[in-house]
């Protein structure tokens, strides 16, 4: 009985949740210039962020996201730091109206931190019953919206659990927030129904340390007195991001990735074979007669984020499958700390012809311990 080993040009695969896989071509792209960036004679990581040439990397980075997501004009492309943490604060700070209140969505650990930071600014709704284990999205007629909240917020994909959001929330009338750190730029959205998209690239747009927002025009110019600068978006949306030195770096990488998607196949691409990657594991999944085992509903599954246990939820034998994986080149399977199992990230640069590698192994590990285990 045999399997495959990856063949990746690069000889292993990472499937991460955070920080993901980048494309390759981007990472030889930036390796190929990193000494000296366009006519500069410097590295892109020398350059000045008050320079004609970054002010043409941000730009061009801010037209690429525009034109990939369709973001209307009243909408400003802002590159922040302080991550998706930065952010849990940031929308409080800059959102919260005279009554104070905000509704929260909490659907896995993501959304339950930024309702515990929001904690601090502000009086929080929590849309939805506390639950000791997160496996699906209740029905939104059994939400308990406040028709008076400041805003609705939401993570559309929790990537410690799994679960993601196949629609965009109905709020009437109330801004919505939303957190789309890990499956930003995956499949197309209406950026027109919400007040604020952030996502932390790290998980599937770029490196660590660049935090994308996009926030609509209406919502900027009344932040909290207390709001640091570095957090207003008003004010990095007047200073176009260069407030004070922004990670420039990164911002470039950023910039690569956003061409990248364009050059293969746009939002729409990245959907298809997300569609496509994320079948392929789930299918394995669900014809293993329970050897596998995802523990999130089926209409709440991420494409992003499987995650699944092995066994009856047998430790050893999911530690012999990582130790398996990891010689064959596949690393970064291990599931959350605080979760355990196996997580698969299947991010835009997770090809699938990774993807048929963890499948083939998946198959091979299946054949070989579900007859030890009958």
């Amino acid at each position: 009985m045999t399997d495959t080993a990856n063949n990746s040009s690069s000889g292993v695969i990472n499937f991460g949740a955070g920080p993901g896989k980048l494309p390759r071509k981007v990472l030889k792209d930036v390796q190929d210039e990193l000494l000296s960036y366009a006519n500069t004679k410097i590295s892109v990581l020398e350059l000045s962020h008050r320079s004609g040439d970054f002010k043409k990397i941000i730009e061009d980075a801010q037209a690429s996201v525009r034109d990939l997501l369709k973001i209307p004009d009243n909408y400003k492309v802002l590159f922040l730091q302080g991550g998706g943490t930065g952010m849990f604060a940031a929308v409080p700070l800059n959102l919260l109206n005279e009554a104070g209140t905000t509704d929260y969505i909490v659907t896995g650990s993501w959304s339950a931190k930024a309702a515990k930071e929001a904690a601090k600014y502000a009086k929080v709704n929590l849309v939805l019953p506390k639950v000791n284990k997160y496996t699906d999205i209740p029905d939104p007629s059994t939400w308990n919206l406040n028709p008076k909240a400041s805003y609705v917020y939401y993570c559309a994909n929790e990537t410690v659990h799994g679960i993601e959001f196949n629609y965009v929330p109905e709020v009437g009338d109330v801004p919505l927030v939303a957190d789309m750190s890990s499956n930003m730029l995956s499949r197309p959205i209406d950026i027109s129904k919400f007040a604020v998209i952030f996502a932390g690239a790290q998980k599937n747009i770029g490196p660590a340390g660049v935090t994308l927002v996009i926030v609509r025009d209406d919502v900027l110019g009344h932040p909290k007195s207390i709001c640091p600068s570095v957090l207003d978006f008003s004010i990095m949306a007047t200073d176009n991001s260069v407030h004070n030195t922004p990670p420039t770096f990164q911002i470039y990488v950023v910039g690569r990735v956003f061409d990248w998607i364009k050059e293969n196949g746009g939002v729409e691409g990245m959907e298809k074979l997300a569609i496509a990657k994320s079948k392929a594991i789930y299918d394995v999944i669900d014809n293993s007669n329970g050897f596998y085992h995802c523990p999130i509903r089926r209409d709440a599954r991420s494409r992003m984020n499987i995650p699944f246990r092995i066994g009856g939820d047998d430790e050893d034998l999911e530690n012999t499958f990582l130790t398996g994986a990891s010689a064959r080149g596949m690393l970064q399977l291990k599931g959350h700390r605080s979760v355990g199992g196996i997580r698969a990230s299947l991010y835009n640069a997770v090809t699938m012809e990774d993807v048929q590698a963890l499948v083939t192994y998946m198959n091979y590990f299946y054949r070989l311990h579900r007859k030890q285990k009958d």
